[in-house]
């Protein structure tokens, strides 16, 4: 079931950035109705199990958090999406890998296995034959200006955090309850940004509107609840790898659905991704460091 659980949440990632671009909105804007949307559904759920007991005190704090943390990860996704093509910004915003891999070597002690790094280096192999064959297609305006790549890779941190902090919280919190927790975390983050900024949050089309709710439900209530369950039973140095397979598919998705041509030097990047995937899954990864 986990790893159908990753299935469901690379495919549901995939739809991310189709929705923000049909969306047209600011960025912060449908990253918090992309999180209020989620939560509309998740606090009643929540509210109706009381079979559920909630986690001690430090989890639930820490679950606020992994949601704060995911919140900027929406954030600077969102505003990348707007601001450069759809295979880049998901491309740099999936560098997550390597903050994983090295926080968890650093902060907790655990070397990832020799695996990990060659899955890795194949994966990430991958997507710059992508990002390249973008370059090669478009020219410069391909790469989108050097903010939008910089807000990119700044959510691939984010996310990596909130993968870190999931992984962490999951032992002691089951996922309903650590989903509800985060998505207030999420919800109460990016009102208090799109307040500061003086974001508009009504007046949009309704287009926008039923981009959003896809945003809301499918790109994060459905797929973020499948991550959660995922990370309950897979490390987060398999999780942060296996969503990469989002990349190629957010390629070939962006073709028919926003004209974004595909060349066989992005399909060869797309296949050297998946096999990455295959390397990091099918061996351990991680050993005990010293």
């Amino acid at each position: 079931m986990a790893y159908a659980a990753l299935v469901v949440a690379v495919l549901g990632m995939t739809w991310s950035a189709v929705f923000v671009r049909w969306a047209g909105v600011p960025g912060p804007a449908s990253a918090f109705y992309r999180a209020l949307i989620a939560a509309a559904v998740l606090l009643p759920w929540r509210a109706a199990r009381r079979d559920l007991a909630m986690p001690p005190r430090r989890a639930q704090w820490l679950a606020l958090a992994g949601g704060a943390f995911f919140s900027f990860d929406l954030l600077f996704f969102n505003i990348a999406v707007l601001r450069t093509t759809g295979a880049t910004a998901v491309l740099l915003a999936n560098n997550s890998p390597v903050f994983v891999g090295l926080a968890t070597w650093l902060l907790f002690h655990r070397r990832p296995a020799a695996s990990f790094w060659y899955g890795l280096i194949l994966a990430l192999t991958g997507c710059a034959g992508i990002v390249a064959a973008d370059t090669l297609l478009h020219g410069a305006v391909a790469i989108g200006d050097p903010g939008g790549d910089l807000l990119a890779l700044a959510a691939a941190g984010f996310f990596a955090a909130y993968l870190l902090t999931t992984q962490r919280v999951r032992g002691t919190t089951d996922t309903l309850t650590f989903s509800t927790l985060a998505i207030i975390g999420s919800v109460l983050t990016l009102f208090a940004v799109c307040l500061a900024t003086n974001v508009p949050l009504t007046g949009y089309a309704a287009r926008s509107w039923a981009a959003l709710a896809g945003l809301g439900l499918i790109s994060q209530l459905i797929t973020y609840f499948a991550v959660v369950y995922a990370l309950g039973h897979l490390p987060a140095t398999v999780m942060s790898v296996g969503l990469l397979a989002q990349v190629p598919l957010t390629v070939l998705l962006f073709v028919p659905v926003l004209g974004e041509p595909l060349n066989a030097a992005q399909v060869g990047g797309g296949a050297l991704v998946l096999a990455g995937i295959y390397v990091v899954n099918r061996v351990p990864t991680s050993s005990r460091g010293e």
